[in-house]
């Protein structure tokens, strides 16, 4: 089945304060969507690549494509307001049936062995949901008071979350809510049940300075 990823990379260097957008700054020499967009290719030659950027950012966009074009067919659509609108504008270039993987463009350890086991799930479930276990100590808001939760009940959602196309296209079809935080609840409040599968811990979102020290110390131990 066809394989595409829709890389969302609408972000801004406010939280890495800094004045290039956080995608584009540079980890081993590379900017980061390159990275990320380099993990898609390793795992599937055949995979597609659609990237959700500013329309400001489109010349930088293109440069990082011109790096795969040669091996991957890569297109570029213009963000949205939202994540949700930015994801939509994405899928509107989806024409065939597809497996269909949506990604974080600033994650960009994701491994090709996490992609391969998210479209394999999703073939037969028709989703794939990475997460990971708490490990902190999680307490939940209540008015003026708080208490704690069951941290074993709790998982943290990473992407590629992954799905059919024939689930995921009609699903933002939907009116946008603001309780639309990711695309697994915009599956859900569609009416389907979502799958979880097993996340990575080095799979991080660099938001943050201390995030690509990380990514770099991550990627020398992995080398």
């Amino acid at each position: 089945m066809k394989k595409i990823a829709v890389i969302v990379a609408g972000g801004s260097g406010t939280r890495m304060k800094s004045a290039i957008p956080k995608q584009f700054l540079l980890l081993k020499n590379k900017p980061i969507l390159w990275h990320t967009i380099a993990a898609f290719t390793r795992a599937f030659s055949d995979m597609e690549i659609i990237m959700v950027l500013p329309a400001s950012c489109f010349e930088e966009g293109r440069n990082i494509a011109a790096s795969f074009t040669d091996t991957h067919k890569i297109n570029i659509v213009q963000g949205g307001e939202t994540r949700f609108h930015s994801v939509k504008n994405g899928l509107h270039l989806i024409k065939e049936e597809a497996i269909v993987f949506v990604h974080d463009g600033v994650r960009c350890l994701v491994s090709e062995s996490l992609i391969r086991s998210c479209y394999q799930q999703a073939s037969e479930k028709g989703s794939a949901i990475p997460a990971i276990a708490a490990t902190d100590s999680v307490r939940i808001i209540e008015g003026q008071k708080n208490k704690s939760i069951n941290r074993e009940n709790i998982r943290i959602i990473q992407t590629p979350q992954t799905f059919i196309s024939s689930l995921l296209l009609p699903a933002f079809d939907q009116n946008y809510r603001d309780s639309f935080t990711d695309e697994a609840s915009v599956v859900e409040t569609y009416g389907k049940e979502v799958f979880l599968i097993q996340g990575e811990e080095g799979n991080i979102k660099i938001t943050k300075p201390i995030d690509l020290i990380l990514a770099e110390n991550i990627l020398a131990e992995r080398k």
